[in-house]
C-alpha cells in the first residue's frame, strides 16, 4: 500500500493528518486519491442526499480602500474619480430586491475608508435591522474589523461587540487569502496578518456571531504555505469550539483571479504559478476537507469556477451551494465571469450532481419556501 493511500485511509479512520503528513499527501496525492474520500468525510457532517444554499446578495457599501492589495481590481483610493459610499436610498434599492425575491441574507464588505467611523457602520446595521428584520446581516470581514478598530483607537473586541449591539448577525471569511505572514507580506503588505486575522474570528466566536473560513490560492505561494493556512484555521477551530463550543460554520476557497494588474506585476517571477484551473481547485477542495476536520459545512465557489465545476465540487466533500448572490463586484473585477445565478439554477445544478437542494440560512437551519423555520 503506498504512502498515499496510508494517510487517505488514516482520515477515514478518523485520525488526524499532521502538518506533515498534510503537506505529504499535498505533495504526492492525485485528484482521484482525495475526492472519494472527501466525499466519505463530508457524509459525518450533513446529510449524505442533501446540498444547501441560501438566496443573498453581496452589497460592497463603498469601493474606498487605503490597503492597496496587489490582486485587487475593486478598490479605489481616497478622492478617485470613481469612489463611492453607498447612500440609504441605494442600499434601500437593494434590499428591497434582494427580500421582495426571497432572500434571507445580505454579505456586506467594503474597502478600508479611512474617514468611516464605528457610529456610521452601527447606524447602517440597526437601519438595517429596523427596516429589513428578515434579512441577517454577515457583515465586516476581519480585515474591516481590524481597520475599524484602528480608525477608532479601540479593541477588536469592542468593535465587534458594539456592531453586534447594532444588529450584526455574523462575520464573513474575507481577507484571509493565504494565511501564512511570509506571502500576505509579499501580495498586500498593508493587509490584515495571520495573527490578527484568527483573534478577530475568535471574538467573532466568544460573541456567538456566524463566521465562515475562506482561503484563495494561487498568488505564487508554494504548498507548504497552503498547508500552514490549513493548519491555521484548524487549530483556531480547536481553540474555538473547546473555549466556546463553536467556530467557523463553512470553509470556502478558490483560485486566484488575476486578470488584473496583479497578473500584470507578478507574471514575470519565475516560477511563479497564478491561479488555478478546475483540477487544481477540486484537488484543493478534496485536500481540505481532509485535513480541516473540525469543520462541518464546505461551500463551493461557483462564482470563481462555474456551476459545471461548482457540480463536481459536490463530489469532492462539499455540501453547500452557498448564496446565490444577486450582485458580485469584486472577484468579477479581477477576470471572473460567473458573477451572478438564479436560485433556480442552484437547485438545477444540486439535482444534476445526484441531490436534492436545500434552502437555508446562514446557521445552516434549513427553511420552508416560505422563508419560515420548520
Amino acid at each position: 500500500m503506498s504512502d498515499v493511500r496510508k494517510l487517505v485511509n488514516q482520515v477515514l479512520d478518523g485520525e488526524r493528518l499532521t502538518p506533515e503528513e498534510g503537506l505529504f499527501l499535498y505533495e504526492n496525492a492525485a485528484l482521484p486519491d482525495l475526492m472519494p474520500a472527501a466525499a466519505r468525510v463530508r457524509e459525518r457532517f450533513s446529510q449524505p442526499e442533501t446540498v444547501t444554499y441560501l438566496v443573498d446578495r453581496n452589497v460592497n457599501y463603498t469601493n474606498v480602500c487605503i490597503t492597496d492589495c496587489k490582486f485587487c481590481e475593486f478598490y479605489r483610493p481616497p478622492g478617485h474619480d470613481e469612489a463611492y459610499v453607498l447612500d440609504r436610498e441605494q442600499m434601500s434599492r437593494k434590499l428591497t430586491e434582494l427580500r421582495d425575491a426571497g432572500g434571507t441574507r445580505v454579505l456586506l464588505q467594503g474597502g478600508h475608508h479611512p474617514d468611516l467611523p464605528i457610529s456610521w457602520y452601527e447606524e447602517l446595521l440597526t437601519w438595517m435591522r429596523d427596516e429589513f428584520p428578515t434579512i441577517e446581516r454577515d457583515a465586516f470581514s476581519p480585515p474591516e474589523i481590524e481597520h475599524i478598530s484602528h480608525v477608532e483607537g479601540i479593541p477588536v473586541r469592542d468593535v465587534l461587540k458594539r456592531l453586534k449591539d447594532a444588529g450584526l448577525d455574523g462575520v464573513p471569511g474575507g481577507g484571509g487569502e493565504i494565511l501564512d505572514d511570509e506571502i500576505r507580506t509579499q501580495v498586500s503588505p498593508k493587509k490584515t496578518k495571520t495573527a490578527a486575522w484568527l483573534d478577530v474570528m475568535d471574538g467573532a466566536h466568544e460573541l456567538d456571531l456566524y463566521t465562515s473560513a475562506s482561503m484563495v490560492f494561487g498568488f505564487g505561494e508554494k504548498p507548504k504555505h497552503r498547508v500552514n493556512s490549513f493548519t491555521a484555521l484548524r487549530q483556531q477551530q480547536d481553540r474555538s469550539l473547546e473555549r466556546y463550543g463553536r467556530g467557523f460554520m463553512a470553509f470556502i476557497s478558490w483560485p486566484l483571479q488575476y486578470e488584473s494588474r496583479y497578473g500584470r506585476v507578478f507574471s514575470g517571477l519565475k516560477g511563479w504559478k497564478l491561479g488555478g484551473s478546475a483540477d487544481d481547485y477540486l484537488f484543493h477542495t478534496a485536500f481540505a476537507r481532509l485535513f480541516l476536520d473540525n469543520i462541518p459545512h464546505f461551500q463551493v465557489s461557483w462564482p470563481t469556477m462555474g456551476l459545471a465545476v461548482a457540480k463536481d465540487a459536490l463530489r469532492a466533500g462539499c455540501d453547500d451551494m452557498g448564496g446565490t448572490m444577486m450582485e458580485e463586484n469584486v472577484v468579477s473585477q479581477a477576470g471572473s465571469v460567473h458573477s451572478c445565478v438564479t436560485e433556480q439554477q442552484v437547485r438545477s445544478t444540486v439535482e444534476a450532481a445526484g441531490f436534492t437542494p436545500r434552502k437555508r440560512n446562514s446557521r445552516y437551519h434549513a427553511l420552508e419556501p416560505t422563508g419560515d423555520t420548520p
